[in-house]
């Protein structure tokens, strides 16, 4: 085993997450996210979509097998500082990844539990949530929902800033040391809210909200995570520059396809441009 004391390889972060053909989200969101913090980029296919700028048209998941060797390929070689996961569509996909990060215990794992896509597509099988919520939620570092998958993980609407609190900490309860909530979807005016909950309380990051409709922006945001945790960053520090990130992304937004759909541009939004 290589000491980490005199490892000369640079950080690497791992995304297991689905892929988007439309280059707009998925592994292939996460990948620029990394490229653009300056850390080395892995990646494990859990799910191929056949997806462009109006939706979903099919998915197609590979067999556990092959998963599992995705995955063992990256530790085997590679000085992985976190591991990022996105769309596992099954509770079989799930288990398998949860067995793989319980054998190698990397430092830092960002959950982010995507189970709807922008258009509207269930991305996640219905034996997956319980699966989420057991195997995956108590191995996580932080935990990045939306509202609407808060929603689905609880079993109740949120609907306002004190229901988003409430939310967070009822999540951390099943088991994720930290939940970063996303506030986007909250209908009215002004300012987007993510609030960040964890052991020393309460974290709240605001920004002017962006009238567009976007696609990866869930994705940008826990990819942004784990790369500031593997280079070092507080979690608390972590998730406020993710934040930034993500709406500096937004704003310099374009759109690549026929659909009204936003991507978002990484390279426009690095650390220190």
């Amino acid at each position: 085993m290589t000491d980490p004391r005199s490892d000369a390889r640079p950080v690497s972060v791992l995304t297991i997450a689905g892929s988007d053909s439309g280059g707009g989200a998925g592994i292939q969101a996460d990948l620029k996210t990394f490229a653009a913090h300056g850390v080395h980029g892995l990646s494990v296919l859990a799910a191929l979509t056949a997806q462009h700028t109006r939706g979903v048209t099919a998915v197609h998941v590979p067999p556990p097998e092959f998963l599992d060797a995705q995955i063992e390929a990256c530790f085997e070689d590679f000085r992985i500082g976190a591991v990022k996961l996105g769309m596992l569509a099954s509770a079989t996909v799930i288990d398998t990844v949860a067995r793989a990060l319980e054998r190698h215990r990397p430092a830092h794992v960002v959950v982010d539990p995507v189970m709807v896509a922008t258009s509207g597509a269930r991305l996640l099988e219905a034996d997956a949530l319980d699966a989420l919520r057991q195997r995956l939620l108590p191995l996580a570092t932080v935990v990045t929902p939306n509202l609407p998958e808060a929603e689905l993980l609880l079993g109740w609407r949120i609907d306002d800033l004190d229901a988003m609190s409430q939310a967070a900490s009822a999540l951390r309860a099943l088991g994720a040391p930290a939940v970063l909530l996303k506030g986007g979807h909250l209908a009215g005016p002004g300012e987007v809210v993510d609030i960040l909950a964890d052991a020393q309380g309460e974290q709240r990051t605001a920004h002017p909200r962006l009238r567009v409709d976007a696609h990866g922006t869930g994705c940008t945001l826990a990819s942004a995570v784990a790369a500031n945790l593997a280079r070092g960053l507080s979690l608390r520090d972590a998730c406020t520059a993710a934040a930034d990130y993500v709406h500096a992304a937004l704003r310099s937004g374009y759109r690549p396809g026929l659909g009204e759909v936003l991507v978002l541009d990484h390279f426009a939004a690095m650390p220190g441009r």
